[in-house]
């Protein structure tokens, strides 16, 4: 039976596509092909209907049938321990309850992000993909209790997102601690080395093979401008004509309206200091708790912050946003996709 040792959980748009592209890297350690299965996240088939801009095209790339996501860790060489990752288990209650069922001693690494910098570079993966029609993040923000109102998928619920004290709380009540290993993004970007060396520590595999960790799925910022709103709805309506296409057919249709919409895009913008204190509102009454279940300090969490905005810079030329649903031999170009990760 072909099953993960160990999962990267979360969260989103904290470093996760990079880091599966890191972890790849050791010869003891097989990643799935395909990034983000999202297999624990449905009990069966995803919906087929319903939820925002583009939701019902990555609810076809889920690997839900359990013949297909065994089968993403055939390959795996002997002795190697398999992982995938998928950045909503940390967020779904349900889905953490699924992972206890089936692989109860698997191992979990949870990658944990400023908060507003998390929801910050999730709402410009969606704006610049044309996806989100709000211009503004606080705005979006403010948005987002009518959106799960409505059914839009967890990609959607960008400060929800990073209440990871509730999330860990729920974990740690399925799991043993020392089955969860919790790494900030900030040493992941700031210190690669010694962060993948403790991630091998963890995981029981030699360290100081892998150092470092590669620029994967970079968020583009395109300014706001009357072409990218006329663009961004011609893209949300393609999207919604390609839910009653087959397959990939609806990703076809959209793929090259979301490249002009990339195209010379800037890196993620900084946020000012009221931008920063408006979505704060949505998330430090948490901290408390995160503090509690980790042991640690997330103070910084709550000031103004000296570096903003993307910290890995500017997309490598040639490079589009991450399709993580398909294999990454695949997904090379192919643009964007709700759930991607990276700055």
């Amino acid at each position: 039976m072909a099953l993960p040792d160990f999962l990267v959980i979360g969260a989103p748009k904290a470093g996760t596509t990079a880091l599966h592209a890191a972890l790849a890297g050791h010869p003891e350690l097989f990643m799935s092909a395909v990034k983000e299965p999202k297999f624990f996240l449905t009990d069966g088939p995803p919906p087929r209907r319903g939820g925002g801009p583009g939701d019902v095209q990555t609810y076809r790339e889920h690997t839900w049938r359990r013949e297909n996501y065994e089968a993403l860790f055939d390959a795996a060489p002997p002795g190697a321990l398999r992982g995938e990752s998928t950045p909503f288990y940390l967020y779904d209650r349900q889905a953490q309850r699924r992972i206890r069922a089936l692989i109860p001693g698997t191992r979990m690494i949870a990658v944990l992000r400023d908060p507003v910098e998390r929801a910050h570079s999730n709402w410009t993966h969606l704006w610049s993909a044309g996806l989100d029609p709000v211009g503004d993040f606080p705005a979006a923000c403010a948005a987002e209790d009518r959106r799960v109102a409505a059914g839009w998928a967890p990609f959607w619920h960008y400060t929800r997102l990073g209440r990871y004290g509730e999330q860990l709380d729920h974990l740690f009540g399925l799991f043993p601690r020392e089955q969860v290993f919790i790494l900030r993004y900030r040493d992941l970007v700031g210190s690669p080395g010694p962060a993948l060396d403790a991630i091998c520590a963890f995981l029981g595999v030699a360290p100081g093979i892998i150092s470092q960790v590669p620029r994967e799925n970079v968020t583009a910022h395109p300014e706001v401008s009357p072409s990218h709103r006329a663009v961004s709805g011609v893209l949300r309506a393609a999207a919604t004509a390609g839910r009653h296409l087959p397959g990939t057919a609806g990703t076809a249709l959209t793929q090259p309206l979301e490249r002009f919409l990339q195209r010379s895009a800037r890196p993620r913008q900084p946020l000012t200091w009221e931008q920063r204190q408006q979505v704060l509102a949505y998330v430090e009454d948490d901290f408390q708790l995160l503090e509690k279940v980790t042991e640690a300090d997330f103070a910084d969490w709550q000031q103004p912050k000296d570096q903003s905005g993307g910290l890995v810079g500017g997309r490598p030329a040639g490079q589009s946003q991450a399709r993580n649903g398909q294999p990454a031999t695949a997904a090379s170009g192919a643009g964007s996709a709700p759930g991607g990760q990276g700055d």
